[in-house]
């Protein structure tokens, strides 16, 4: 019998115990495969590697976005951790220069990661919105406060800063550059953004 009309969504039922072995595995896998290969490895070869088979890979994570989002959550739960740090540690304006370079260098922890942010970023469909929103809401509480302090040019959107990030995170990526050659790349490439 459907639940009544306005009547609470039921809590997800805990997945058995063999199942959340399974999902697990699948997750170290995809980690691992990503590290070595790209986030657009094979999907066959990440079941393959988990010991599962693709049912079981797509009964969990229905499309690569699903899987990708997912292995993500980590990396992102951290990267808002250091945001909220460097907020509280530094002055508007090197909270947000020192965010972009993070924001940047982790972006492209995966070869082709920033690709698939940039094609699904804002599409609330995807389930990267999901993964990449905080990421979006936390460039844009950094930068208001720069805005705030007169740093930041008021012209700036969050989703344009965003976005150049991303495209810094694709420039990092596919010239192969040290933190320190990111680090100026990113530096040279949001000289703009302040005021």
């Amino acid at each position: 019998m459907p639940a009544a009309r306005g009547a609470p969504t039921p809590a997800p039922r805990p997945l058995r115990a063999d199942a959340r072995r399974n999902r697990d595995a699948v997750l170290r896998a995809a980690r691992e495969t990503f590290a070595e290969e790209g986030v657009l490895a094979s999907l066959d070869g990440i079941a393959l590697r988990a010991g599962v088979g693709n049912a079981t890979l797509y009964r969990n994570f229905p499309t690569r976005d699903d899987l990708l989002a997912a292995v993500m959550e980590d990396y992102i739960g951290t990267a808002l951790a250091e945001a909220d740090e460097l907020a509280r540690s530094h002055t508007p304006r090197e909270a947000l220069v020192e965010w972009l370079v993070r924001l940047t260098w982790q972006l492209r922890i995966w070869h082709d990661l920033p690709y698939c942010v940039a094609t699904t970023y804002d599409d609330p469909e995807s389930p990267l919105y999901s993964a990449c929103n905080p990421l979006l809401v936390r460039t844009g509480d950094l930068l208001d406060a720069a805005k705030s302090s007169g740093d930041a040019a008021d012209a700036v959107t969050r989703d344009e800063v965003f976005e150049l990030a991303t495209t810094l995170s694709w420039g990092v990526d596919r010239f192969g550059d040290d933190e320190r050659a990111g680090r100026r790349r990113v530096e040279m490439g949001t000289a703009g953004i302040f005021a």
